[in-house]
């Protein structure tokens, strides 16, 4: 096992730049996510980790060596692919044991080491078949295998659940999460559902157009994005915006577009008539008799364990709200939301950071 330092790395194809001076530091063990929408330079930032693409500046470190110029053969890094990359020809079995032939590894060590990862995996009743006689599910499997072999000391993935369906991907995300949890090895993991981010990792970087926005535990996140990008973009169903400014008339309050009112925690340090955006996750919404945000109601989805409910506020912003309660709504009817002061979030109506309140401190 061995930590990964990431310091101040660029990288540009041509003259378009990719990403824009990326810091991260990897501990020993460390399970960690880099999230973000497509095109945010994740996946080429795990490329130039596993030493597949060329680091335009800045430096890139396993353990205590710097590897810009290693080869990635000989960065004892194990790379876990979205499209598997097993060779039909041979068995799994075969397949996994085929990067320990090139290092000219013994048939017994080789043997052993196959059993050993085959046992973890639960693969063992199907060394002997081939990748055409697997599932899904089964052929991940077989690529994490290969991996283990190598005994690295980075695991990396790369959207390594995208093809499977959605049963089969929370059942593969806990056996990751289980199988690191039992091996320890240092993994960085790659992927665009921030779901599968928030349940596996020990801390999540979230990117975004070649930046690093903000890095943390997954709580820490969830609980206290430092913009609006991190707050929208962390969450299912996102948190919900609502633009306004800041109204102070004896107790602080937000001030809507449509004329709502929204009390506010006390001792805030925002002027009085600052543009804001107020954010709230739709979990922490509540049904309100007579205050609170007006709001039409425009879809209704009972899922079973909760109802979402989508509806539009007096200024036409969307807001979805979820309940435990199985509450009967009809499209169109006009209801009241409120939440506890405690639980709002406030962004600066132009650079979309964070105002700090009592709950950060």
């Amino acid at each position: 096992m061995a930590s990964v330092a990431i310091g101040e790395v660029y990288k540009s194809f041509g003259a378009v730049e990719i990403l824009h001076g990326v810091s991260v530091n990897i501990e020993d063990g460390e399970f960690v996510t880099l999230v973000g929408p497509s095109g945010c330079g994740k996946s080429t930032l795990l490329r130039m980790i596993a030493g597949l693409e060329k680091i335009s500046r800045g430096q890139i470190a396993i353990g205590e060596r710097v590897v810009n110029n290693v080869a990635p053969k000989e960065r004892d890094v194990a790379m876990v692919f979205q499209n598997y990359a097993l060779y039909p020809h041979m068995t799994v079995a075969e397949n996994m044991a085929f990067s320990l032939m090139l290092k000219g590894v013994s048939k017994p060590e080789s043997d052993a080491g196959v059993h050993r990862a085959a046992e973890i995996l639960g693969l063992v009743p199907l060394l002997a078949r081939y990748p055409r006689q697997l599932s899904g599910g089964q052929r991940q499997r077989v690529a994490m295998g290969r991996a283990i072999v190598r005994d690295p000391a980075v695991f990396l993935f790369d959207e390594p659940l995208s093809n499977l369906d959605a049963k089969l991907r929370v059942q593969m995300r806990a056996e990751i999460k289980e199988l690191h949890q039992r091996l320890k090895t240092t993994t960085v993991y790659v992927t665009h559902d921030q779901i599968e981010a928030m349940t596996m990792a020990d801390k999540i970087v979230v990117m975004h157009d070649g930046i690093v926005e903000q890095i943390g535990p997954p709580l820490e996140l969830y609980d206290r994005p430092n913009n609006l990008f991190v707050a929208s973009f962390i969450g299912s169903p996102a948190m919900n915006l609502l633009r306004g400014e800041i109204a102070i008339d004896g107790s602080p309050s937000f001030r809507g577009a449509g004329g709502f009112s929204v009390p506010l925690a006390s001792a805030l340090s925002i002027p009085n008539g600052e543009p804001v955006v107020l954010g709230i996750r739709p979990e922490h919404l509540r049904l309100s008799d007579d205050q609170g945000i007006p709001v039409t109601v425009a879809v209704v989805e009972p899922t079973g364990s909760e109802v979402q409910l989508i509806g539009r506020t007096a200024g036409g912003e969307e807001i979805v709200a979820n309940f435990r309660e199985r509450h009967s709504f009809t499209p169109g009817e006009t209801i009241r939301l409120t939440a506890e002061p405690g639980l709002i979030h406030l962004f600066h109506g132009e650079t979309g950071q964070r105002f700090q309140t009592r709950a950060d401190q």
